[in-house]
Order: C-alpha cells, then sequence, then structure tokens
C-alpha cells in the first residue's frame, strides 16, 4: 500500500512538475514574443521618427536656402538702387536745385511763362514759389511782372517748395509744375533706366 501511495506521489509530482515546466517554457516564449513584438514596434516607430526628423531637417534646409537667397536678391536689389539714387542725385540735384533756386533765373522763366499765359487768356494767374526767394521776387511778381501783363498775377509763397514754381489761372483748373522737386524726378525718371543699364547691364 505504502508502494502504491508512493508511486502515486511520485507520478503526480512529475506530472505536475512536468505541467509546470511545460507551462513554464510557454510563459517565456510568449513573453520573448511580446518582447520582440515591443521591440520591433520600437524600431518602426524610431525609424518613423527618423524619417520625420530628417523630411523636417530636408523641409527646413530648403526654406531656409530659400530664405538666404531671398534677402541675398533683395539686398543686392536696394544695394543697386541705393548706388543708382546717390548717382542720380549726384547728377540732377547739384546743377538743377541751384539754377532754379536762384532768382534771377526763376524771373526769367516766370516771365516767359506768365508771358505765354497771358496771351492765350486773360483770367488772373497765381505763382507758388519759393518761401527762400521771397523778399527777392515777392517786389519783382507785384511790380514788374504784373505791368508787363494785361491779367493779374498773384504770389503765393511755400517752404515746401526748395526751387523753381508752379503757376496756373487763379481758378485752379490747371498748373504748370516747374519745381526743383519736379524738375528732378523728371529728370531722374528719363536717366535711370540708362543709369541702370550702364551700371548693372540690365
Amino acid at each position: 500500500m505504502e508502494n502504491k501511495l508512493q508511486e502515486l506521489t511520485d507520478r503526480l509530482y512529475k506530472e505536475g512538475l512536468s505541467k509546470g515546466k511545460e507551462e513554464g517554457e510557454a510563459l517565456i516564449a510568449k513573453a520573448e514574443q511580446k518582447a520582440e513584438e515591443i521591440i520591433d514596434a520600437a524600431r518602426k516607430q524610431a525609424e518613423e521618427i527618423i524619417k520625420a526628423a530628417e523630411k523636417e531637417a530636408g523641409d527646413l534646409r530648403v526654406k531656409v536656402e530659400g530664405d538666404v537667397k531671398m534677402a541675398a536678391t533683395q539686398s543686392i536689389q536696394a544695394t543697386k538702387k541705393d548706388i543708382e539714387n546717390l548717382l542720380l542725385n549726384g547728377m540732377v540735384n547739384g546743377k538743377a536745385s541751384s539754377a532754379l533756386s536762384s532768382a534771377e533765373f526763376v524771373k526769367e522763366i516766370i516771365s516767359a511763362v506768365a508771358k505765354n499765359f497771358n496771351s492765350q487768356e486773360s483770367s488772373d494767374l497765381e505763382a507758388v514759389l519759393p518761401e527762400s526767394l521771397k523778399a527777392e521776387l515777392e517786389p519783382f511778381i507785384n511790380g514788374e511782372l504784373t505791368k508787363s501783363l494785361s491779367s493779374g498775377v498773384t504770389a503765393k509763397f511755400s517752404n515746401k517748395i526748395q526751387g523753381g514754381f508752379r503757376i496756373g489761372p487763379k481758378d485752379g483748373s490747371y498748373f504748370i509744375d516747374l519745381t526743383a522737386e519736379s524738375f528732378d524726378a523728371l529728370i531722374s525718371e528719363y536717366l535711370r533706366p540708362v543709369t541702370r543699364k550702364m551700371l548693372f547691364g540690365e
């Protein structure tokens, strides 16, 4: 009886041990498989992160290169413009401003223009002149010029005009602008394309 009991105990022990071992091995295999799945998922995620980072870096590089190129182009254009303006201002402003700031020169020109107006129409004229030349031009306008014309001339003086004058019928229907500013703008407009071609081959 004892032998049978011992055999039964041994058999149960062995079966339990065998079953436990199988279950343990199955658990280990399952854990290893799960670990491999986690590692694969982590590897794929890392690859995706790297690809996304590389794409973002590439996009950023393209954007930065584009921005740098645009900034360089704008800087070159601005530099060309500055050179062009310096050259044109030197060519135009000196002589033109000097002539149109001369009271004697302005007297000659305004006389010719006013007489031409006077021969075509009898309306009174209004002239806007530089404030800086008021002392020399006001007596001329009110005296000599007015006497030589059949219609009247009203003189106004403005600090906005550096040289030359603006003249037209008093009703403001139109006017002729021979100010230093308009003259400089006109000459610059014609000189600019030639200057640009000369300097930059454009």
